[in-house]
């Protein structure tokens, strides 16, 4: 299988990914722009069903021989992919700041990540894997087998361009499955860069293919009959009409759609260090996270000494573009999520919500929304439904029951946090919250990329979870099992 590569930005325009060639699309000019000033970052011509007619068959046509490779062959590639990445670390990072508007140790840090998220699935090809089963027949041997899915749909969100694509794509091409990739349209350069080091790394012709368009473009991949594998992250509603179009014919289906985290507070904890780390967690990355902080549910005594501690750490955050030093928050990716932010919080503060505390604001930008501190109830708008943003509400809980109750009173379920030095009221929440990840006396966000990540009731869907090896195997292929027999060798009489 020969690699053919052609430049991805010839005049300064993002081509799609199709067979080892980089080509224009058909469709509408489309541009990414800096949010922090609004400048122009990127433009492409968006794909149209003739590309991913394209897409997909090259797709399929790759399958056979990149199977025939072997995983560990597989392997080196993903690892020569890592290297490079090392390589061109601070020159992606600052690209990715650019274009979504992370601060650039933000930035950093999500390369970093990616690159041992490379590393890490391209160590998983020297492992044993499959078991051996006992058999009746004393000349017999039973194990399983995997075998990839085959093409793999990937679609990625802007908020962690990088990584989740890496979550996705490292384990599907590891377990020999190809893919066709439609990263968010927010953030195409960065997925074009992280295509040319899957390239220049010895990915095939055909093996990763990438279109680059709106949301339309990806229903019509879900949607097609060759796809037999789709893996997801991004919105409920989304979601759902990937589980509809998919799972009737059989497809596997992983998905991860969000979240409304809630962390309880005891009063037994030193109020100034958790506010720290909630503060951390709920105004990182610009509270564009799936396991952002949403809701702080104090226990008795802990309100009235958290909320100090909670409006001095708002208040001092420095907010400004995310190429700047000593920024803390970036903009949001753009003034659309900046606006329907800002709308989440004034229709908070018209149903009752204090506002306790706001960060300063930048004198320009339109995508830049004030980290926010709100008290309130349940009754709340905001207190049930997800705002991706820098804003986060206060509750109060009479007890550790109630606190259970109000953190469950939602849809989601991705991840929940508990703050107490109390070890029997830490293991209560382990066992009562409704989430997939729950953290003790450390914030919502973050997670392991060797451990599973994924959520219940809306947040995710019944699947095998991401970036762990097993679980990712688990998804990526299907299992076989071989009865195998000693044959009786043939007469010479």
């Amino acid at each position: 299988m020969q690699h053919h590569l052609t430049a991805p930005d010839t005049d300064n325009r993002l081509r799609h990914l199709i067979g080892g060639q980089w080509v224009d699309g058909d469709g509408p000019v489309t541009a990414t722009t800096n949010p922090s000033d609004e400048t122009v970052v990127a433009e492409y011509h968006q794909a149209d069903t003739h590309l991913l007619d394209a897409a997909v068959a090259a797709a399929l046509s790759a399958r056979r021989e990149w199977d025939d490779r072997g995983i560990i062959a597989r392997g080196l590639v993903l690892r020569r992919a890592a290297e490079i990445l090392a390589d061109r670390a601070e020159a992606v990072a600052t690209l990715m700041t650019r274009e979504q508007g992370k601060t650039l140790p933000e930035s950093r840090a999500e390369v970093g990540a990616t690159v041992e998220t490379l590393y890490y699935h391209a160590a998983q090809a020297r492992n044993a894997d499959g078991a051996t089963f006992p058999s009746s027949h004393p000349d017999e041997v039973i194990r399983t087998v995997r075998r990839p899915l085959g093409v793999v749909a990937a679609i990625t969100p802007w908020n962690f361009p990088l990584q989740i694509p890496a979550w996705k794509l490292a384990p599907a091409l590891l377990w020999g499955n190809t893919v066709v990739w439609k990263p968010a349209s927010d953030t195409v350069a960065v997925a074009a860069a992280f295509a040319e080091v899957l390239a220049a790394a010895g990915v095939p012709a055909g093996v990763v293919n990438m279109i680059l368009g709106p949301g339309p473009i990806g229903a019509e991949l879900v949607a097609r009959e060759e796809i037999s594998g789709v893996t997801f992250t991004g919105s409920v509603p989304v979601g759902r009409s990937i589980q509809a179009a998919a799972v009737p014919r059989g497809a596997k289906v992983q998905m991860e759609l969000g979240g409304h985290n809630a962390a309880i507070v005891l009063p037994d904890v030193d109020p100034s260090e958790a506010a720290a780390v909630l503060i951390a967690g709920a105004m990182g990355s610009t509270g564009q996270k799936c396991t952002a902080t949403r809701r702080i549910i104090a226990v008795g005594d802990a309100y009235d000494d958290l909320v100090p501690e909670l409006v001095a750490r708002v208040e001092e955050l420095v907010v400004g573009d995310g190429l700047a030093s000593g920024s803390q928050v970036g903009p949001l990716v753009s003034p659309r999520a900046a606006k329907e932010v800002t709308a989440a919080i004034e229709q908070a503060l018209s149903e009752g919500a204090e506002l306790l505390a706001r960060a300063s604001l930048p004198t320009s930008g339109a995508a830049f929304v004030a980290p926010t501190l709100l008290a309130g109830t349940t009754a709340l708008t905001i207190s049930r439904e997800e705002v991706f943003g820098p804003v986060t509400t206060i509750l109060r809980a009479h007890d550790l029951d109630e606190a259970i109750d109000i953190a469950n009173a939602t849809p989601f379920g991705l991840t929940a946090a508990v703050f107490t030095c109390d070890e029997r009221a830490a293991r209560r929440c382990i066992r009562d919250l409704d989430a997939g990840l729950i953290k003790v006396n450390a914030p919502n966000t973050g997670s392991e990329l060797h451990a599973p990540f994924g959520g219940l009731k809306d947040s995710s869907f019944p699947a095998p979870r991401e970036q762990n090896a097993a679980t990712s195997a688990e998804f990526f292929t299907w299992s076989k099992i071989a009865y195998a027999r000693t044959g009786t060798p043939r007469s010479e009489a």
